[in-house]
């Protein structure tokens, strides 16, 4: 930079008064105090500038004192808003002086890239330079370079047309001077060339421009002239010249008011951009046929580009969205995740992606990308509504499906689905049970079990009017009608005109009123070809009326209820079945005249899970009782089949032989081999004696034997709870015929009390034998000073789930005189 070459030549040359209207025009629309044009050869030379001290002009000074200097070494523009607090000026002589507080320049470059010079703006105060002020002083820069180089080679020529001339050649300028005042438009040839005007066909007007302004753009290029002058402010614009071939170019003008000694004007320059907005117009038709939308906004938050998907989504045609604030066009869009998501792209520069709803009037749920760039952001909108509608519809029937088949009391479930349907497919809802055919009268088979609303102060009404309206219904009803087609009756307006014109007067029409339903479906709850419940939706005038798609839903979910209706009525009919066909098995106890029998027999919880589960008590031909209880292993028909095999043979073989419970159970093994009866089965056999003297005495003998069953307990008069065990335990039945059978005896008070049971009383999945023995043990000595009754009631309550898995066989005997 010290040696002398272009800097030094064009310095001779230069033309004091072109680089002056330059500078006093860089100053204008930068609103600067001062702007300078310096030259850089082994010296700094000041060959223009306007506001600066008497002398300055023509100056030289040391490269080192020179701003400028710094300009040219950085390549690139120096902002400077605090020169005083800026390390990289702070110590140069101007800043020191207190002449530049704050400092704008540009390099100026010759044609190979060396820097020569610098084009600067300054004042005494500090300020903020903006992207707008630099690209001004950049364009004006290539004006001075243009004029530089042209003083250089025709000193001789005219400056002012020169100096134009070549700054369109070489960057493309032209200016303009619009007196606010008057309307008086002034353009430079290069403007006039740009904007397909000649100083023959141009009057001097806006208007005149405007003529060959894209009809697109021209209410844009008016709007932003307008906001320039109402804020007094700076003015940018980008818009297309139509050519008289019909194609266009592409004009970026930029511009600010100014006013000097109360004459306001608009000033500024235009640039050629048709180089660099065609790849981006290739790019905006490109995404004009995609059917994502794209919508483009300027850093200001005004849109600057709309394409036919956007129209569509936003439901608004692009003449109303291009020029205006993104927030003033979208209100709704405040302080929602659209407006946090946009400013979180804008100020980190890195996309977000995010799923978003956009209430009434477009009413659209899209996925947003929002991608911010040099110009602004840029959004990209795929309508996603319809894949958000079929999600929900899937996680609502999911839940349907999962209340449906979380119990196996579907009535309840079914009761639930009001719950469920509202507010997702309507404002309220009602749900019926058909719970008994009555072809005279078909109000007496139906009862509402559920209903809910949105508006929880209404709930109450919707319940009295589910109380009220079923008897008030006419065989003309709407209810009716669904009940003897079995098809969806739906009502898209008028509803409640129409439904209170099918109840008889009364509180149900009142209370039909206060809801004020406008729209409403029945749908029928179809199972296995009977309706067995109804689902009734209702909405009120704001929601609008139900939608297909609504109808569509809840059709799916009336099947769903159906079916689960229709599968519990036929659980109801297998479990009485089935419990019908184990209690026919299982014969009332005899009751001897010195002990009470209290018997107990509680079915699975699964459809037609009959077990092997037992109780008996009868007499044998010597005086004894037995009692008995015993277990087939298995949990089905067969299982019970095997049960009253074995419980026959038991009984019989004890009637016939009188013998004792062990032989009494070796003798049934045995039957067992014989009849090639293939199972086994656990059972307990205990027989109650007593001679004269033991009944003056009051105590009774109790003999027992054991194969494989959980022991018997007895809580003595005394409160005291005792386990009936061995030394260990027999086989079970079934197993082994020859083994040995062992019999154990124990005498018993009167007020004792004997308690056998099967091993569903004290099983569990999530606990072992001895922790359910134990919780049977504790149940016993709270509940033992109880009568019989309800000591058996009071041991099932407590000691069984409320689903159990396994059928409980329970006998109670309490000895008395």
């Amino acid at each position: 930079m010290g040696s002398s070459g272009s800097g030094q030549e064009w310095a001779s040359t230069a033309d004091r008064t072109a680089l002056e209207r330059i500078t006093d025009l860089a100053a204008r629309l930068l609103g600067a105090p001062a702007a300078q044009v310096s030259l850089l050869s082994d010296v700094q030379t000041v060959v223009g500038g306007t506001g600066l001290r008497e002398g300055s002009i023509g100056a030289r000074g040391p490269l080192e004192d020179s701003l400028c200097t710094v300009t040219a070494a950085s390549g690139g523009p120096l902002l400077v808003p605090d020169a005083g607090n800026d390390l990289r000026v702070s110590a140069l002589p101007p800043v020191t002086s207190g002449d530049v507080g704050s400092y704008l320049g540009v390099p100026l470059v010759e044609a190979d890239g060396r820097p020569v010079g610098a084009l600067c703006v300054f004042g005494p105060t500090p300020r903020e330079w903006s992207p707008a002020d630099v690209a001004v002083l950049e364009q004006l820069a290539r004006a001075v370079v243009a004029e530089l180089e042209l003083a250089a080679v025709t000193a001789e020529r005219q400056a002012e047309r020169t100096r134009w001339d070549l700054a369109a050649e070489a960057g493309g300028v032209g200016t303009f001077d619009l007196d606010l005042a008057t309307g008086a438009l002034v353009l430079d040839d290069r403007l006039l060339e740009l904007s397909d005007l000649d100083r023959a066909t141009f009057g001097g007007r806006p208007e005149d421009v405007y003529a060959n302004v894209h009809p697109d753009d021209v209410d844009d290029v008016i709007a932003r002239g307008q906001r320039a002058v109402a804020t007094g402010g700076s003015y940018e614009a980008e818009y297309r010249i139509v050519l008289a071939g019909g194609s266009h170019r592409w004009v970026a003008a930029r511009g600010r008011v100014v006013d000097e000694r109360g004459r306001r004007r608009l000033i500024g320059v235009a640039n050629d951009t048709t180089a660099q907005r065609e790849p981006m117009q290739r790019t905006a038709d490109l995404l004009e046929g995609l059917a994502v939308a794209f919508l483009a906004m300027d850093r200001n938050w005004a849109v600057t580009h709309v394409n036919t998907e956007a129209e569509r989504i936003t439901g608004r045609q692009r003449e109303e969205l291009l020029g205006r604030s993104l927030w003033e066009m979208f209100p709704a869009a405040l302080g929602t995740a659209f407006e946090e998501n946009y400013r979180r792209a804008a100020a980190t520069g890195e996309p977000v992606v995010f799923d978003a709803y956009y209430p009434e009037p477009l009413n659209v749920w899209v996925e947003v990308r929002a991608v911010p760039g040099p110009h602004g952001l840029a959004l990209y909108f795929l309508d996603i509504t319809e894949r958000v509608r079929l999600q929900r519809r899937s996680e609502l029937l999911a839940q349907v499906s999962a209340e449906l088949t979380g119990t196996l009391d579907a009535e309840v479930a079914v009761a639930r689905l009001a719950q469920l349907v509202v507010p997702a497919l309507a404002d309220w809802c009602l749900v019926t049970l058909v719970v008994d055919d009555h072809p005279r009268n078909f109000r007496h088979g139906l009862r509402d079990v559920g209903w809910w609303h949105t508006d929880p102060e209404l709930l109450p009404v919707v319940a009295d009017y589910a109380q009220e309206r079923i008897p008030a219904l006419l065989d003309t009803s709407f209810v009716a009608r669904a009940l003897s087609t079995g098809r969806t009756v739906v009502l898209d307006r008028e509803a409640t005109a129409r439904i209170r014109s099918v109840l008889t007067p009364g509180p149900a029409h009142d209370l039909l009123t206060r809801l004020a339903p406008e729209s409403f479906a029945v749908l029928p709850l179809r199972g296995r070809g009977r309706t067995v419940g109804l689902l009734s939706l209702f909405n009120a005038a704001d929601r609008g009326a139900l939608t297909p798609d609504d109808v569509d839903t809840a059709a799916d979910i009336a099947v769903r209820a159906g079916l689960a209706l229709d599968n519990a009525r036929l659980y109801r009919a297998q479990r009485q079945l089935a419990e019908g066909l184990q209690r026919s098995l299982l014969t009332a106890p005899a009751q001897p005249d010195h002990v009470q029998v209290v018997v107990r027999y509680t079915p699975a919880a699964e459809t037609a899970q009959v077990g092997g589960d037992w109780y008996d008590a009868f007499l044998q031909p010597g005086g004894g009782t037995i009692i008995t209880v015993g277990d087939v292993l298995g949990h089905n028909v067969e299982a019970a089949s095997a049960m009253g095999q074995i419980r026959s043979m038991l009984r019989a073989i004890a009637v016939t032989t009188g013998a004792g419970p062990a032989e009494v159970l070796r003798r049934v093994d045995e039957a067992m081999t014989t009849l090639q009866l293939e199972t086994t089965a656990t059972a307990v056999v205990t027989r109650l004696e007593q001679t004269e003297d033991e009944s003056r005495r009051g105590v009774t003998r109790v003999r027992w034997s054991n194969a494989g069953h959980p022991p018997p307990m007895v809580i003595t008069p005394d409160g005291a709870v005792e386990t009936l065990t061995g030394p260990r335990a027999d086989l079970l039945l079934g197993v082994d015929d020859t083994a040995a059978r062992r019999e154990l005896e124990v005498t018993l008070e009167w007020g004792a009390t004997l308690v056998l049971y099967t091993d569903g009383l004290v099983e569990r999945r999530d606990a072992t034998l001895d922790d359910g023995l134990d919780r049977l043990r504790d149940a016993l000595q709270e509940l033992g000073g109880q009568e019989l009754d309800a000591l058996c009631d009071g041991l099932l309550e407590r000691m069984l789930p409320e689903r159990t898995d396994d059928d409980v066989a329970l006998v109670a005997v309490r000895l008395h005189r």
